[in-house]
C-alpha cells in the first residue's frame, strides 16, 4: 500500500514531526523500564499526513492511557528510507520494538531473521477479518506471520467532471472501466492544448507491478531467493499502454510521467487534465486543495483484461525479533489493528483498511460520499503479487526496474530494451 501510502506506495517524503508528548525522542529495542517501572515499547511510524499522524497519536494515547504496564514510545520514520534505515538499524541493533513498513519490503528482513513470528499473539477477531490472499502478503512459506497488514492502497482515476461535461463526453460508470474505455475517453478529451490524462509516474514501479495483474502480469516465479522473472506481453500490457498514450495519441501529457503524484495534481485543479491518475490516497489532498467549485470523482475501478484486479501491498506493523518485548509489542498491534482504529487511519489517509470490519465502519461514516464508495470498491480484488516473495525486488526495482521504466517513459528506449534491462537486472542481482 504506498506505500501504501500511501503506496505506494511509497516514496513519500515526511512533511515534519509532530509536536507534542507522543513523538519524543528515539528509542531502541532495548528500552524497557526498571523492575518495578512499565515496560516501554517503541513504535516507529511512517505516517505523513497530518489526518493520520494525528490519529496515530490518539491511538498511541489511549493505548497507554488503558495500559499502564506497557508504554508505546512514538517515533517518527520516513517513506523515503525506510528500508535502508531498517537495515542499519537491524545490524547496529537498535531497531523500534515495532515497526511499520510494506509487506514488500519486510519478507527480505523476515528470511533474515530480523522479525518475531506474531500470528500466535494475534486475536482470532484480527485474523478472520482480512482475507486469506492479504494474509499471504505478510506470511513466510513456513508459515510464520511477520506482520499484521492495516492499509491497503490501490491506483485509482480522477476525473474533473466538469471538463467531462465541457466536451460532451459521459462520466463513466459501472462496475468497472477498462482501459480501452480509459483511453478512449482520454482522446476525446484532449483539445486545445489541454490533456485527457496526467499520471505522475516519477517512481513507476510500483503502479506497473501493481496494475500489472490486471492482465494477468505477474513477473515473478516462486520465492525467496529462487524466484525467477519472466517479462512477457502481460507484463508489458501497462506500460505499453501508458506509452501509446504518450507518444502515439497525444492524450497523456508525457511531462506528467517525469513528476510525482503531488507535482501533477495543480495541473488537474487548474484544468490541464481532465482525468488524474494516482495512488487513491491522492483523495485527501484533492479535499484539502481544491478549489471552490472544482467538482471531481472517482471512477470505477481500472480494470484489464482479468479484471479489475491490482496486487494488495498492504502497509504492515512487525515486531523486531531482537525485541526484549515480543509479545507486549504484539499486543499492541493487535490492539493497532482493531475495527475502530483501523478506520480512522484509513480516513486520514483515505486507503483502504485490511480488515473488513473496518472497511464496514468507513463506508459507514463516509455514506460512500467524496470517492469512497469506488475506493472501497477498487480495493474488492486485491491479491497477492510474486513480486512481494521475491527475496531481491527492493534491490531489483531500486536499481534496474525503476530506472528502466523512466527511460521508456521518456520514450528514449524501446519496449524490447525496458524487456531486456528488466530480465538482466534480475540476473545481475541475484535473481
Amino acid at each position: 500500500m504506498k506505500r501504501q501510502a500511501a503506496l505506494a506506495i511509497g516514496g513519500l517524503a515526511v512533511v515534519g514531526l509532530m509536536a507534542g508528548c507522543a513523538f519524543g525522542g528515539g528509542g531502541t529495542a532495548n528500552d524497557s523500564g526498571g523492575d518495578d517501572g512499565p515496560v516501554t515499547i517503541t513504535f516507529q511510524s511512517l505516517a505523513f499526513q497530518d489526518t493520520t499522524i494525528a490519529a496515530t497519536e490518539e491511538i498511541v494515547d489511549s493505548w497507554n492511557a488503558d495500559n499502564p504496564d506497557i508504554q508505546v514510545k512514538l517515533t517518527q520514520g520516513s517513506w523515503d528510507n525506510v528500508h535502508d534505515q531498517l537495515v542499519t538499524q537491524f545490524q547496529g541493533g537498535t531497531a523500534p520494538d515495532v515497526i511499520h513498513d510494506e509487506s514488500s519490503d519486510i519478507l527480505g528482513f523476515a528470511d533474515q531473521g530480523y522479525l518475531a513470528d506474531i500470528g500466535k499473539y494475534l486475536s482470532d477477531d484480527t485474523k478472520s477479518s482480512v482475507s486469506d490472499d492479504v494474509w499471504e502478503t505478510v506470511t513466510t512459506d513456513d508459515g510464520q506471520i511477520i506482520a499484521a497488514p492495516t492499509l491497503l492502497q490501490t491506483y485509482v482515476v480522477f476525473a474533473n467532471t466538469d471538463a467531462f461535461a465541457a466536451a460532451g463526453v459521459e462520466v463513466p460508470a459501472g462496475e468497472e472501466l477498462s482501459w480501452d474505455d480509459l483511453a478512449d475517453a482520454a482522446k476525446k478529451l484532449t483539445a486545445d492544448g489541454k490533456f485527457g490524462v496526467g499520471w505522475g509516474l516519477k517512481q513507476p514501479t510500483a503502479a506497473i507491478m501493481n496494475t500489472a495483474l490486471g492482465f494477468d502480469g505477474t513477473f515473478f516465479d516462486g520465492t525467496g531467493a529462487e524466484a525467477t522473472i519472466d517479462v512477457g506481453e502481460n507484463e508489458l500490457e501497462v506500460p505499453e499502454r501508458i506509452h501509446a498514450m504518450a507518444f502515439d495519441d497525444g492524450s497523456l501529457d508525457p511531462v506528467t510521467l517525469t513528476q510525482s503524484g503531488s507535482d501533477v495534481m495543480p495541473g488537474f485543479l487548474g484544468g490541464q487534465y481532465a482525468m488524474y491518475i494516482g495512488g487513491n490516497y491522492l483523495a485527501q489532498q484533492l479535499t484539502e486543495s481544491a478549489p471552490e467549485g472544482f467538482n471531481w470523482a472517482v471512477l470505477p475501478p481500472l480494470a484489464g483484461s482479468a479484471g479489475p484486479v491490482q496486487a494488495a501491498n498492504p502497509q504492515t506493523m512487525s515486531v523486531a525479533a531482537e525485541s526484549k518485548h515480543v509479545e507486549q509489542s504484539a499486543k499492541f498491534v493487535d490492539y493497532f489493528m482493531g475495527a475502530s482504529n483501523q478506520a480512522k487511519l484509513a480516513q486520514g489517509d483515505w486507503l483502504i483498511p485490511a480488515s473488513s470490519a473496518a472497511r464496514e465502519e468507513v463506508a459507514t461514516q463516509t455514506d460512500g460520499q467524496n470517492g469512497w464508495a469506488e475506493i472501497l470498491a477498487s480495493g474488492e480484488d486485491l491479491k497477492g503479487a510474486p513480486f512481494q516473495k521475491a527475496a531481491n525486488y527492493p534491490q531489483w526495482k531500486d536499481q534496474y526496474a525503476t530506472p528502466g521504466l523512466q527511460q521508456y517513459f521518456a520514450n528514449s528506449i524501446s519496449l524490447e530494451d525496458l524487456k531486456k534491462q528488466l530480465t538482466d537486472g534480475w540476473a545481475s542481482v541475484g535473481g
